[in-house]
């Protein structure tokens, strides 16, 4: 019987914009006599329709990538595949990533780092229908478990800050005044427990509450920011 169709097998989707990840995966689950790689998807829009053609018992799924997040491509996978099993396969440790993702749909998260048996027993238990959280990852949620969370505003100006913006073009670009420009920061600040502007930032990016990207000519273009609702 073709692998493909073999419904004694785990088939995998791996999602992931660079072909040295995807052919990593591709190498591991080939390997694994109780899994079959049914397709490969290298961003957001491609994964959603490999998804719908393929329904996969596991798929594999990067965050950052070109077009959509991976944490979007998980939620409206889950919202058109209620039941879909989905692993986070990522470079991000921050927080806030972690707990986007979960409340997105995943069923497991994992850092690239993590090791083939780690992967593999991870892939298993999640088609079992179990969730996966390593004890590193946990530590990480439950760190900040009761920090306060951000609000639209104030992303909206720690996203300013964060692509170099002062406070008063802060205050041109969001039509406010640059005294209130001054209290968002300030309120910012305070719940990130940071000493100042660079600082906040450099929280904010660790732990996934922002994230900044390098354009190819090395410039850092204005920071996204996770959804977070307060």
């Amino acid at each position: 019987m073709d692998a493909i169709h073999d419904s004694s097998l785990i088939h995998v989707l791996s999602v992931d914009d660079h072909p040295l990840v995807r052919e990593g995966i591709a190498a591991i689950l080939e390997a694994e006599p109780d899994m079959c790689l049914v397709a490969e998807a290298t961003n957001a829009r491609e994964a959603i329709q490999s998804f719908r053609q393929h329904r996969p018992d596991v798929t594999l799924m990067d965050l950052c990538m070109p077009d959509v997040s991976g944490t979007e491509a998980i939620a409206r996978i889950r919202s058109e595949f209620p039941t879909a099993r989905i692993i986070v396969l990522t470079s991000y440790s921050g927080d806030a990533t972690i707990v986007g993702a979960l409340k997105a749909g995943a069923s497991g998260y994992l850092l690239k780092h993590t090791l083939r048996r780690e992967l593999l027993d991870a892939i298993r238990a999640v088609h079992a229908g179990l969730r996966r959280i390593p004890p590193e990852i946990a530590t990480e949620i439950a760190e900040y478990a009761g920090a306060e969370t951000l609000t639209a505003r104030e992303l909206d100006v720690l996203r300013h800050v964060a692509a170099g913006r002062s406070n008063k073009a802060i205050a041109t670009d969001l039509q406010i005044s640059e005294s209130t420009v001054k209290a968002h920061l300030g309120a910012v600040l305070a719940k990130l427990g940071a000493d100042g502007r660079t600082h906040g930032v450099m929280i904010a990016v660790k732990r996934g509450i922002i994230h900044v990207s390098k354009t190819a000519n090395g410039t850092a273009p204005p920071a996204r920011h996770t959804r977070n609702k307060s």
